[in-house]
């Protein structure tokens, strides 16, 4: 059997080059302040994975998609070992676009803090007298550069994230962002109405979209799982406070009441964190993983 090492290592993803496609492996890591937590959380890649494949069928009338199968019998027979079963995703190879497309659709986070200082979040100017959680008359989309392991995402303005793509890609930049733009609005509207009719609300997200070999743009990366989106219950909703839930700001919450402890979790805020995690999925897919 041939042996294959990730050539591309993320906080929680291993990518593999099978040849004329890449295999994209969710771990069950799981880090939180760009720093990856000592502990593993048991489920999580495959929560990731098929949560991400269930999106990616919904939407592909909105943008094609890099999934070409989950199944790992359609992969090298490496990945058909255990550890990589439900985890991994063959995926066509695209050349990235490098941005972070962030969509919120509330008012929470670091866009609360940025509005309580001067009404905007990412330069946008938002309407007075929002509270928190509120959702937005509108969805707004406020890229970041994408950056590697270790180092931060700065948040830019769209003028900025032209010229950002620009040196990338010359003579696109305004065409690329433009276009990542509308999709990323609309695949967030399609999905936040659909979640909201399974009893959850998706307060923000982010996707990624990279070039196939056509010069397409294609939605890449993963989608819209716990990792990269605040899922909410609808149920106890209210603006004005910080919302209970599905995602790992429960993790992040409890790492910031304990800043003493080296970034290594109890094994009941594992237990809870995944229990999140599948409760999401489930309510979402209607289906047991």
């Amino acid at each position: 059997m041939k042996e294959y090492k990730p050539f591309k290592s993320g906080k929680v993803r291993e990518i593999y080059d099978a040849g004329d496609s890449l295999i994209m492996v969710a771990t069950d890591r799981i880090s939180a302040f760009d720093v990856i937590l000592k502990n593993k959380i048991t489920d999580k890649g495959k929560v990731l994975t098929q949560m991400s494949k269930f999106w990616f069928d919904l939407t592909k009338d909105i943008v094609p998609n890099h999934v070409l199968s989950v199944d790992n019998k359609e992969m090298p027979e490496f990945f058909r070992q255990p550890e990589f079963i439900g985890k991994s995703m063959k995926c066509q190879k695209l050349t990235m676009i490098p941005m972070e497309c962030i969509v919120r659709g509330y008012i929470t986070g670091s866009g609360w803090e940025s509005y309580q200082k001067n009404g905007t979040v990412c330069g946008i100017k938002l309407p007075a007298g929002l509270k928190e959680s509120q959702k937005l008359p509108e969805p707004i989309f406020t890229p970041s550069t994408k950056a590697e392991l270790g180092e931060h995402d700065m948040n830019v303005s769209v003028p900025e994230g032209i010229a950002y793509i620009e040196k990338f890609f010359p003579g696109k930049g305004k065409e690329y962002v433009e276009k990542i733009r509308d999709y990323t609005i609309a695949l967030y509207k399609k999905c936040a109405d659909y979640a909201l009719s399974r009893g959850i609300i998706i307060a923000d997200t982010k996707f990624e979209f990279g070039l196939d070999k056509h010069g397409n743009i294609v939605l890449g990366d993963e989608m819209l799982t716990p990792d990269s989106s605040r899922f909410w219950p609808l149920k106890g909703y209210e603006a004005g406070k910080s919302q209970p839930s599905y995602d790992k700001q429960f993790v992040r919450d409890w790492l910031k009441a304990n800043p003493k402890s080296n970034y290594l979790l109890p094994q009941e805020v594992i237990d809870k964190t995944i229990g999140k995690y599948k409760e999401a999925y489930e309510l979402l897919t209607g289906k047991k993983l």
